[in-house]
């Protein structure tokens, strides 16, 4: 057998063909909460079924966001959002300026390890608050100034303007119990995080109280997924006339969340502790948690590579998904397949009979300290390295395999057959995330009745792996209740979900509670808000303070101090 037979049949493993992807469509449909429909999909839906919209413990989790509205892109404002998503604390403000353009300034700092693992939550969130100060103080002085200074003046709580107050999406990547807009208790800690007194707690309280220990104008307004942040931010940069459907991340994980009609989303009549949400948009945003889609392996396909690296991975038995998309696996799953072709002798790649006629004039070698022996020596960025190697004597692939793998003075032939597995892993992934976005699309019935169905995706994958989105477009076609009707599905990318997606959750949220207090629904854009009747009411001495606090407020948004001054939550 050739090296390259030997290859094609490894990569032949990894095929993932029409019907199967259809199976896995179907499948996916039933985990969510929703039957597909037809007689195919009624055959298959028979016996029990997984219903994620249904069941608080079901395999893909359905998660409630409490996000009941998505922007058009007419939004205004100010607004703050924080991400603590491991090692670093990033802080931005974000000006959405009402024309799906927006301005961000932001700044980072590293966690100080003592702090990962400090003996009380106090420690940990007094520092994030005390980063938004600095913050704050650098980029937003003369409002921050002024606030505090009021603050520290005016004694009455209630005399405190909301208006007056940055709102903050808080971009937290753990996992927590979600029971509100900005309420969410912590389940444990991950990524090197080891902080006791947190567990249980509800992580928005935590970082308020922080916040108000600084007298910091800040409300924690939502507690935000990056997933759903990413679905938030395309819709705000859409350039479609219809909102997006979908946001997904296809790069080191892989997840999605949509927008699902409010009375499909069963499981919040049973869930405990659920606070009141909005509902007059009749929708809420799904985080669907569908990397542990098909845990069981009803569908999904299954090779010896796939095999052992969940048996060898920290999670064996579940995120059988993202295990076979997303960036973080990859690579591993190439080397397991390359060291199968290593350990073949019938194969005989990196070895001398074909190597050592190469034009380098050497003998191929394989280092004994190479990543090929390591696990998780390959990162997927060397499978789109592969991947986009056009050249006719495979030199990048070539010199890729030396500088990453420490193989060295490999053969054209080598380089091919690494191509064919790295392709064939590649093309695979591509086709499963075709199931997501085909499933989700489908289950919205939006092919029907939109002209366009958007969906905003973010990731590594989706952007630099080469032709990830026609490869995805491709499968997407191959799907029965699809079709042509591919073509009607807009796929944008929708960068920065845990910062401009988290600052229009907190836009959101804003609207939602200016909606409760002034009693009637807020204009989506207003940038000058009436007072409310109880403003009205108050002392003169109050009403003068607030004038001169506005007219300092023009000063910092350039609008000529009047009365009626954009602010922070407009």
């Amino acid at each position: 057998m050739t090296l390259r037979e030997a290859a094609q049949r490894i990569a032949a493993e990894f095929d993932y063909p029409a019907a199967d992807v259809n199976r896995g469509v179907r499948e996916f449909l039933k985990e969510m909460g929703r039957p597909g429909t037809g007689a195919q999909d009624a055959a298959a839906n028979q016996g029990d079924t997984d219903e994620g919209l249904v069941k608080v413990n079901a395999t893909m989790s359905q998660i409630p966001t409490y996000v009941t509205a998505v922007p058009n892109g007419k939004e205004k404002g100010l607004y703050l959002a924080v991400d603590l998503g491991g090692t670093n604390f990033r802080v931005c403000s974000i000006r959405l300026n009402g024309d799906t353009t927006f301005s961000l300034t932001q700044s980072k700092v590293a966690i100080p390890r003592e702090l990962m693992v400090a003996k009380t939550s106090k420690e940990l969130f007094g520092f994030l608050a005390k980063q938004i100060e600095l913050f704050l103080q650098m980029h937003h002085n003369k409002h921050f100034e002024a606030t505090i200074k009021r603050r520290q003046t005016i004694s009455r709580p209630e005399g405190y303007r909301e208006e007056e107050t940055f709102q903050l999406g808080f971009t937290f990547s753990f996992p927590v119990q979600q029971v509100g807009i900005n309420k969410g208790y912590l389940i444990r800690w991950t990524k090197g995080f080891d902080i006791k007194d947190a567990i249980g707690k509800d992580v928005c309280a935590l970082l308020q109280e922080e916040l108000n220990a600084l007298q910091l104008p800040v409300r924690v307004a939502a507690l935000v997924n990056d997933t759903v942040g990413t679905l938030m931010a395309r819709s705000y940069t859409s350039p479609n006339k219809t909102s997006t459907l979908l946001g997904a991340i296809f790069g080191t994980g892989t997840n999605g969340a949509y927008v699902e009609k409010l009375d499909k989303v069963q499981k919040l009549r049973t869930m405990e502790g659920v606070e009141d949400y909005d509902k007059s948009t009749g929708d809420m945003i799904v985080n669907t948690e569908w990397g542990s889609f098909d845990n069981s392996l009803k569908v999904l396909p299954n090779t010896p590579y796939d095999d052992t690296l969940d048996r060898e991975s920290v999670n064996p038995g579940v995120q059988m998904f993202e295990k076979r998309v997303s960036g973080m696996f990859l690579g591993e799953v190439l080397r397991r397949a390359l060291l199968a072709l290593v350990k073949d002798p019938t194969a005989q790649i990196f070895h001398d009979e074909d190597s050592s006629k190469n034009e380098f004039h050497s003998t191929t070698t394989i280092a004994e300290n190479s990543a090929l022996y390591k696990q998780w020596g390959i990162d997927t960025s060397f499978l789109s390295i592969v991947q986009d190697d056009q050249s006719p004597t495979l030199k990048i692939v070539r010199h890729a395999l030396e500088k990453d793998l420490s193989v060295d003075a490999a053969s054209f032939e080598d380089a091919e057959a690494v191509k064919l597995l790295a392709s064939a892993i590649g093309r695979r992934s591509a086709r499963l995330s075709a199931v997501a976005i085909g499933a989700t699309v489908i289950k919205s019935g939006r092919l029907r009745t939109d002209p366009t169905v958007d969906v905003g995706v973010d990731g590594s994958l989706v952007e630099y792996y080469p032709e990830f989105e026609e490869l995805m477009r491709e499968a997407l076609r191959e799907i029965t209740e699809i079709g042509a009707e591919e073509k009607k599905i807009q796929i944008g990318i929708a960068k920065d979900g845990s910062g401009v997606g988290a600052a229009l959750i907190a836009w959101s949220a804003a609207q939602r509670l200016k909606t409760n207090q002034e009693g009637k629904p807020p204009a989506l854009s207003s940038s000058s808000p009436k007072p409310r009747p109880q403003q009205q009411r108050r002392a003169s001495l109050t009403q003068r303070i607030r004038h001169a606090y506005r007219r300092s407020l023009g000063a910092i948004f350039g609008s000529g101090g009047t009365a009626e001054e954009p602010n922070p939550g407009d």
